[in-house]
């Protein structure tokens, strides 16, 4: 069984690839069925319940339901612990169990292939942790993809488009934007850009603010935001372009709170600045480049503020798509079927590089190894490979793997940067088989002079990145997967939601 699995902010939707028809799996709900799952967890003492049973729980006494984890997981590594209300829980442990749950309310074969989405701007620390939690939760991962790829093949499926297309993909939580180039049977990716942290997620905050008046969101109880906060998201999908008065009942969040009334201008004019976020990324990303059409895809796109501006910015070339909640899982559907017909040409969405010693360890240089928009593999293709060579000046290489979404002209990162992984790697032969090289010192050193280093690195399709470094002059190497990151443990606050306005 193959599926193709849209791991969302606030909600999972999963499509099944079925003899060229790819249909939506539903969910069992307390008000019947959904097909879609909450991406939640509800935690009381030790007891801990995922996605619709957690949701069930938002009134009930001594639990707190957490939304939103994916969020998390752009500065988080594998000893990442999540605070709620003062606890700590294992970050990787609740993922695992949110998974495994969905997994067991779709009463799922043992055998399941699935294609999983990601965000186009996505770091590797991302990528590897939600590969890692689903293979965990028992599934055998075929691949990650874009998810505004995805919703690029989801398009070409269903509209037989050949020419140049954006897809503009505004999700719970973060905002993606792609330049695809379809023709009959082949998509290529020309380029992708995002916003890490600006979704639906933060029009159900705008509209908890001006709903909760005087009193800051700060001074609710984690329960009680989660209550507000899903009272909103109620009432944001609720609009249609006619609604003129939003109508938020506080006693979902705290009893005897009375309602709140807020003008649908009022609350547009908080949203426009970061809807006018994503107009600017899209302007940017399109250039001076004309496409035939700008596909509308993801949950937080349904505000109706979002496409009346990009009305305004794109007139006729705006399309919709008929599958706003579900088309990036249709799409990784697609391309988990292997008799679909579609390829997909796929880039780095960032500069991956390493800070490396430069004028004989007297300056510190960046080396972009893959440079945004390099051409990934395409599935069963082999790695993509790059090599560096040169003689060491120090006894040991001190590795610093640095993705940036952005350049300068001196080749230096800028932008959004993730600093995600080190490694220390030998270049005295005197210390090949001392494994402790974190604790050792790094200094010149004589004994390295004349010995000739290797670096290769390889990338996959699913963009897995691994890198072997060889003294080839005194004969050993050795290999690292990159993404395994220091085991020194860090703690977020679960309910850290707060983004800064620009």
């Amino acid at each position: 069984m193959k599926l193709g699995i849209d791991f969302g902010t606030t909600r999972i939707v999963v499509a099944a690839a079925d003899r060229g028809n790819y249909p939506l799996l539903t969910f069992e709900t307390p008000e019947g069925t959904a097909d879609w799952f909450p991406s939640l967890v509800a935690l009381r003492g030790a007891e801990r319940l995922y996605g619709w049973d957690a949701w069930a729980m938002q009134a009930e006494p001594g639990w707190t339901v957490v939304r939103s984890l994916k969020r998390l997981l752009e500065d988080a590594g594998p000893e990442t612990s999540v605070d709620v209300d003062g606890a700590r829980f294992s970050l990787m442990d609740l993922l695992t169990g949110m998974i495994e749950h969905m997994r067991r309310a779709l009463s799922l074969a043992p055998s399941v292939e699935v294609m999983l989405g990601v965000p186009a701007n996505a770091n590797s620390n991302q990528r590897f942790l939600t590969v890692d939690a689903f293979r965990r939760a028992g599934f055998e991962v075929l691949g990650l993809l874009n998810e505004p790829s995805a919703a690029a093949i989801e398009f070409g499926h269903s509209v037989k488009l050949v020419g140049s297309l954006l897809v503009y993909d505004l999700g719970g939580g973060t905002f993606d934007a792609s330049m695809v180039e379809l023709d009959a049977d082949t998509h290529t990716v020309i380029a992708s850009d995002g916003i890490a942290a600006l979704g639906g997620d933060d029009f159900d905050h705008v509209l908890a603010e001006m709903a909760a008046g005087d009193t800051a969101l700060g001074d609710l109880s984690a329960s009680e935001l989660f209550r507000l906060l899903e009272e909103c998201r109620r009432q944001k999908e609720a609009l249609h372009p006619n609604t003129r008065k939003i109508v938020i009942d506080r006693d979902h969040a705290r009893e005897g709170w009375g309602p709140a009334t807020v003008t649908a201008n009022a609350y547009y004019d908080r949203c426009r600045p970061l809807v006018a976020e994503t107009l600017r990324t899209v302007a940017s990303l399109l250039g001076d480049r004309h496409v035939e059409a700008l596909y509308i895809t993801g949950g937080g796109s349904e505000l109706p503020l979002v496409g009346r501006m990009l009305r305004e910015e794109f007139g006729r070339r705006v399309r919709r798509s008929a599958y706003t909640r579900s088309a990036t899982a249709i799409g990784l559907a697609i391309q988990a079927d292997a008799s679909s017909g579609y390829a997909l040409r796929d880039v780095f969405s960032r500069n991956f590089g390493v800070w490396r010693e430069g004028d004989g360890g007297r300056v510190m240089v960046f080396d972009v190894i893959f440079p945004r928009g390099t051409s990934l593999p395409a599935p069963g293709e082999p790695s993509l490979m790059v090599r560096r060579g040169y003689l060491p000046a120090h006894n040991i290489g001190h590795f610093r793997y640095v993705e940036a979404s952005s350049v300068d002209e001196a080749g230096q990162p800028v932008g959004d940067i993730a600093v995600w992984d080190e490694v220390r790697f030998p270049m005295d032969p005197a210390l090949e088989g001392r494994e402790d090289l974190a604790v050792a010192a790094v200094s010149p050193s004589a004994a390295v002079v004349g010995q000739q280093i290797e670096e290769r690195y390889a990338c996959t399709a699913a963009g897995g990145l691994s890198v072997k470094i060889f003294n080839l002059s005194s004969g050993y190497a050795r290999e690292y997967t990159l993404g395994r990151w220091s085991p020194t443990a860090t703690v977020v606050p679960a309910r850290a939601r707060a983004r800064p306005r620009r």
